[in-house]
């Protein structure tokens, strides 16, 4: 912390201070209780997803099991909840994703101790079988985990702080923004010690970070611990957030929707998983409530990004400063221009098609369907018609253009007879 004031001063918190002010008028811009109940989940994803990153975008450590430690912090929380209501303990609200960050990393320093010890796909295995009998457990040991119907409790319970209570979703937003903040500062600040610098090295090059007299274990461990931490923080405010968990929440099916949120944010970034999460939790909860096939339009978006864009949205924005620093991002402004409405046609037009097959297939006796808020005639062959012919074309006509986008992009990048 005083390096980055001695070498910065006050403008290394500037960041910081817009981000607090931004997360602090939100609610009041975003007014509806579902929008706030959406920004709750986006802030929750946040913490998970960058928890992750700790490991797989720094660590290079692949893991299918990360929900396993967000899902124990959140059961804990949850019975913490029950402890304070039946007054056996006093506890703010406020520390209760303290509480869960502790008991993610005693859990993630048991499987640390043992899984840690390898790198790449045998690591990737262990944590599958841990993250699969953990959610044994939740079936067997119904005591801790409550069987299929979970563990509930009443967050309204706790003592008030400073006179809140938590009864309305703005005062828990607020508490979870608070901790948002909190989290990706301190993972922000573990990325500057020598571990968190270290943890890229053993990713990179585990052999020359051993030369140089660095564990790859003990770095991997420690980074292993720091990631189960956080990822019990957002357990906690998941449990805070929605007063119940199940098996659900720690299942593989959860620590595969975090691996998605992070690599299409883009591993490796630091802000990445923040620009993930934010579009998973829209595909899942705002397209979610417009079409039961979000699960498909969020795997298209994987694939696309793993063929495409391996780095991510986050990658994306990236390669773009090259230009700028050339002064030649105007160069690239007319071909995107040319490009952006005929590949506009091609995705509603894939949509559309996809949504009427769905249609037709599962709901196949009602004629009429809505679609971008229009109404449609899914027994007349004209919307079959007209939405074929703009998949058709504007494929055809994107990849015309494509040629023409990757000349300007080789020409805005070219310095010194070398193309970046």
């Amino acid at each position: 912390m005083n390096n980055i004031i001695q070498k910065s001063g006050l403008s290394a918190f500037v960041p910081w201070i817009v981000s607090a002010i931004v997360l602090s008028i939100l609610p009041f811009i975003f007014t509806g209780g579902g929008s706030i109940t959406i920004m709750n989940q986006i802030g929750i994803t946040i913490v998970l997803a960058m928890s992750y990153n700790m490991l797989l975008g720094q660590g290079g450590m692949l893991s299918f099991g990360h929900a396993v430690y967000m899902g124990i912090g959140g059961f804990v929380a949850v019975h913490i909840m029950n402890i304070v209501e039946n007054e056996s303990l006093w506890l703010p609200l406020p520390l209760l994703p303290l509480v869960g960050g502790l008991v993610g990393l005693g859990f993630a320093t048991i499987i640390g101790s043992f899984s840690t010890r390898k790198a790449g796909t045998v690591f990737a295995m262990i944590s599958l079988g841990i993250g699969e009998l953990i959610a044994a457990c939740c079936i067997i040991i119904t005591v801790f985990f409550g069987g299929e119907e979970g563990i509930s409790g009443d967050r309204t319970m706790a003592p008030p702080t400073f006179g809140i209570e938590f009864i309305t979703q703005k005062e828990v937003y607020f508490l979870i923004a608070f901790w948002v903040l909190i989290s990706v500062f301190c993972m922000y600040l573990f990325t500057q010690t020598p571990v968190g610098k270290m943890a890229n090295a053993v990713r990179d090059n585990p052999e020359r970070a051993e030369f140089v007299g660095y564990s790859m274990r003990w770095v991997r461990f420690v980074s292993f611990c720091a990631a189960g931490f956080f990822a019990g923080i957002a357990g906690a405010l998941f449990a805070i957030n929605y007063e119940i968990l199940t098996e659900q929440n720690l299942n593989l099916n959860m620590s595969f929707q975090v691996l998605l949120a992070t690599y299409i944010g883009g591993v490796g970034f630091f802000l990445g998983p923040i620009f993930g999460a934010i579009l998973f939790t829209l595909l899942q909860t705002v397209i979610g409530l417009q079409t039961d096939l979000w699960a498909l339009y969020t795997g298209i978006v994987f694939i696309l990004m793993v063929m495409f864009l391996p780095a991510g949205l986050t990658g994306l924005f990236a390669m773009h400063l090259i230009p700028l620093q050339l002064g030649r991002l105007g160069m690239l402004v007319r071909p995107y221009a040319k490009i952006f409405i005929p590949g506009l046609a091609f995705l509603i037009g894939s949509i559309a098609l996809i949504e009427l097959i769905n249609h037709a297939r599962h709901h196949g006796e009602e004629q009429f369907m809505t679609l971008f808020w229009i109404e449609f005639d899914t027994k007349s062959f004209l919307p079959w018609i007209v939405f074929t012919l703009m998949v058709v074309v504007g494929f055809y006509i994107s990849r015309i253009i494509a040629r023409e986008v990757t000349e300007a992009w080789g020409e805005a990048t070219f310095v010194e007879g070398e193309r970046r």
